[in-house]
């Protein structure tokens, strides 16, 4: 395999616009040191050369909007899950993530692991040892296909303590998946989580609960990933999603929208950077006693 050939056209996309990101828009939402070495020198190369190279489409600027503020939702919550003692951080379907990899000396500790497609996951370390980025020692690689693998003893023989809480990511994910995977991931993460965990995720909406201008954008970035050979297969309602998440043993529930994601992150700016009306993330915290928990114990 080539390093420099992505073996997910979608993970490398959203590694892109992380990096542009980095040379565009003042203030940054996330602060990413990593996120341009990690593409290689060739293409760190040509995006300095030409910041707006990947700005040009109409959509460009809601997507790298988007990115960069679902990686800062989903990092801020991990933090102060962090801070309330969780020291188990799993990213799932981590692709070109770079948190692993950017860890503050003065963080709370934490135990990570890095859970992907075995092919993208082998494509993402020969891209950090190219680029001479160095692994720390609480990162372990964890290869499961969502659809196929048991995720739970994938992560056991990794190493992961079923017992001792953990907070969890899964972005740009579960619109690829089908419904019976999205939801034996998350019975296994409320199983797990513990009251101080909890689980970020992003989600695609319904259809028809979006406006004619956000399924004309919706529709034409769903076609391009389909074409890519990654189509989408699983869509949400908000209110349907919040009670298969309580089903589940979730506790609260911060599903926050594009209103919601612009305000706490793009308030104040004067480049016009914001996310669109059909941005969804989800931080789903575990409840004390899970409906997953209470099964396991019967």
């Amino acid at each position: 395999m080539s390093a420099g050939r992505p073996a997910s056209r979608t993970a490398w996309r959203v590694a892109v616009r992380r990096a542009t990101h980095q040379l565009l828009d003042r203030p940054r939402v996330l602060d990413d040191p990593i996120a341009l070495p990690i593409l290689g020198d060739e293409m760190a190369a040509a995006l300095r050369n030409d910041p707006a190279a990947e700005d040009r489409g109409p959509f460009d600027k809601f997507l790298r909007a988007f990115m960069v503020a679902r990686a800062r939702f989903a990092e801020d919550h991990v933090q102060a899950a962090r801070e309330r003692g969780v020291a188990q951080y799993v990213i799932l379907g981590a692709g070109l993530d770079t948190f692993a990899y950017r860890q503050r000396p003065g963080d709370p500790p934490v135990r990570l692991w890095e859970v992907d497609h075995p092919v993208t996951q082998a494509w993402k370390r020969e891209r950090l040892l190219d680029a001479r980025i160095p692994v720390p020692s609480n990162v372990r690689y964890v290869p499961v296909d969502f659809e196929r693998d048991a995720l739970p003893s994938a992560l056991e023989r990794a190493g992961f303590d079923r017992g001792a809480g953990a907070a969890f990511s899964w972005l740009g994910v579960t619109m690829y998946l089908t419904e019976s995977a999205i939801d034996a991931t998350l019975a296994f993460i409320a199983s797990v989580c513990g009251p101080a965990g909890g689980v970020a995720f992003d989600y695609a909406m319904d259809p028809e609960l979006l406006t004619p201008a956000q399924r004309a954008v919706v529709d034409a970035l769903a076609a391009r990933v389909a074409a890519a050979g990654e189509p989408w297969r699983t869509t949400f309602s908000p209110e349907g999603l919040a009670v298969g998440l309580a089903r589940l043993g979730f506790g609260q529930i911060e599903d926050a929208g594009g209103d919601e994601l612009n305000a706490r992150y793009f308030a104040g700016r004067s480049d016009g950077l914001r996310v669109g009306g059909a941005a969804r993330i989800v931080w789903a915290t575990c409840a004390t006693h899970s409906v997953a928990q209470q099964r396991l114990l019967r």
